[in-house]
Parts: C-alpha cells; structure tokens; sequence
C-alpha cells in the first residue's frame, strides 16, 4: 500500500481529494443536519451504484417508492447496511463482506437453503434510507430483473452462486466488460490476500486502500453476483473507517458514475505501476465529484 501510495500523481491526488472533503467537513448546515446530509448522500449513491451495474432509475422514482428492481434494492439495502458494519470491517472484514452480499444479492441469488431470498422490505432493506418501502414499477427504458442474467434462481445456481458465500464456479458474469474472471480457487487465493491487508495496520492513505480494496472486490468478482455493490460500498466503508469521510457524507459512488468506470478499472487490471496508478486517481476524482455531489445537497438543505 505504501507503495502505491507514492506512484507518480497519486499523491497530488489523494491530498486534492483530502482538501475538498476537508472543506465540505467546514459547511456550516452539517452543524445541524449531518445525519440528513449522510442519509441523502446513501441514497444518491445507492442509485449510482445501480446504475454502474446498469440500472439506471431517476432519484425521484425511488423516493415515490416506484422501483422494484431487485439489483435497486440490493444497492439501497447494502448501502443502509454499511452503517451497522462499521466497527466490525478492521476485526472481521470476511464477515462484513458477506453480511453485505447477502444484503445486495436477495433476489439475484438464492439463499443457502437453496431457495431465493425475499426482498421485502424492512429493517435491511432499502426503506432505510428513503425512509419507504422500495416498490412499484421499473422506469422505462430499464432493463429488469428478467432481462439481466443472473437475475433467476437456475441461472444463479448454474454458476455455483448463493448469498454470502463465495463462487464455487471458475466462470462469473462480465457486467463491465473486464474479461474473463479469475478461477474460484485464485480468487479466493487473492481475496485471503485481500483480507490480510486489512487486517494490518497500514499508513497509506485511507483514499489508495479504498481504492485498491473497491478494484479487488470488481476485479476478482468473489461473490459472483452483484458484486460491483459490494465493492462500492467496501470502498465507503473504507474511507469512514480508515478516517477520511467519518460520518459517511461524500457520494464517492456519484462521483465515479460521472466518470469512465470500467476503463479505470482495466488500467488497474494491466498490474502497472502507470495503470493502478490511474485507478487510485480516478477513484481520488470520485471522491471530489462525490463532495461536489454532497455540497450540493447541503446547499439545498441551507435554502430549505
């Protein structure tokens, strides 16, 4: 980590991203209104995350309780989660992640009794953050759950996939288009590794682990299903904890969907020091985006 932390422009990135966060911390409604600020931020960044994973709804839909899509859902749900995980993720990082994935995968994989998982609404479910139930209908023009693989029960089982468990298949769905995943037995190998890291200390930058620990999780695809979820919220979860956004304010997913995702992701993928370099830029540029993002919602507070 401490070495990645170095490679060229990464620092000039990181300190960029800490001064705009540093900034945001100074706006006078979160005196008053952080909690409302976090909430509204979770809620716009559960809907970019979706739509990196190709569902993309209006914000207003989700807040008149008009979407059912079951990926939606997972990404509303896993990001109401995260707030639960906090403590947890430095001692038990494994455990977090499947607690999540088995928030964000309920009706795109089956539970471990074999059957799917309900995705109604309640205390894990999306409701937490729009503060409703998630129902209704899909926005036109949005694939749903029928039109997406992985979205059945069969499909899902087929490719050895059940909710917070590891794949058991070497073949996992290609969402973004990185290539072929690695087999289940080297992705577990690079997820122990993954896991390891975490759980030492580290002085790099929070910003460069999140990044790395955000790549890993789409890049290895340990889950098989709804994986990018997982990873956007493993990489908020870093920033809280490991220091930079404390009170979990900065739409970081914002700002990545705003920019080009899956190229970022394939520098990183190329394993030079010039293409993660790129990535930890990129994810530094999210995290400006994502203060912009929730600048703009203190703003709207300010007015009232």
């Amino acid at each position: 980590m401490a070495v990645i932390a170095q490679f060229p422009g990464v620092p000039d990135a990181v300190d960029e991203a800490r001064q705009a966060v540093d900034r945001l911390y100074r706006h006078r409604v979160l005196r008053r209104a952080s909690p409302a600020v976090s909430t509204e931020s979770s809620l716009r960044g559960a809907r970019a995350s979706a739509a990196l994973e190709g569902v993309d709804v209006p914000l207003d839909a989700l807040r008149r309780d008009e979407i059912h899509d079951p990926l939606v859902q997972g990404a509303l749900r896993a990001s109401a989660e995260m707030g639960r995980m906090g403590p947890t993720w430095r001692k038990a990082p494994r455990q977090v992640l499947a607690r999540l994935h088995s928030v964000a995968a309920a009706g795109l994989a089956p539970d471990r009794s074999g059957t799917d998982v309900a995705d109604a609404p309640g205390p894990d479910s999306g409701a937490a953050l729009s503060g409703t139930a998630v129902s209704g209908t899909v926005a036109p023009g949005t694939a749903t759950s029928e039109e997406r693989p992985l979205a059945g029960s069969e499909t899902s089982r087929s490719l050895g996939l059940s909710l917070g468990r590891p794949r058991t298949a070497d073949e996992a769905p290609d969402p973004l288009g990185l290539g072929p995943a690695p087999t289940a037995k080297e992705a577990a190998a690079r997820m122990d590794g993954l896991l390891d890291l975490l759980a030492r200390p580290t002085k790099a930058p929070a910003l460069v682990l999140a990044a790395v620990v955000h790549a890993e999780l789409v890049v290895l695809r340990p889950f098989g299903t709804a994986d990018g979820i997982v990873a956007r919220v493993a990489e908020r979860l870093t920033l809280v904890e490991y220091g930079l956004d404390p009170k979990s304010l900065v739409a970081v997913e914002v700002g990545h969907l705003e920019l080009p995702y899956a190229d970022g992701l394939r520098a990183y993928l190329s394993g030079t020091p010039e293409g993660v370099a790129q990535w930890v830029q990129q994810c530094a540029s999210a995290v400006t985006l994502g203060v912009r993002e929730t600048a703009a919602i203190c703003e709207a507070m300010q007015r009232g």
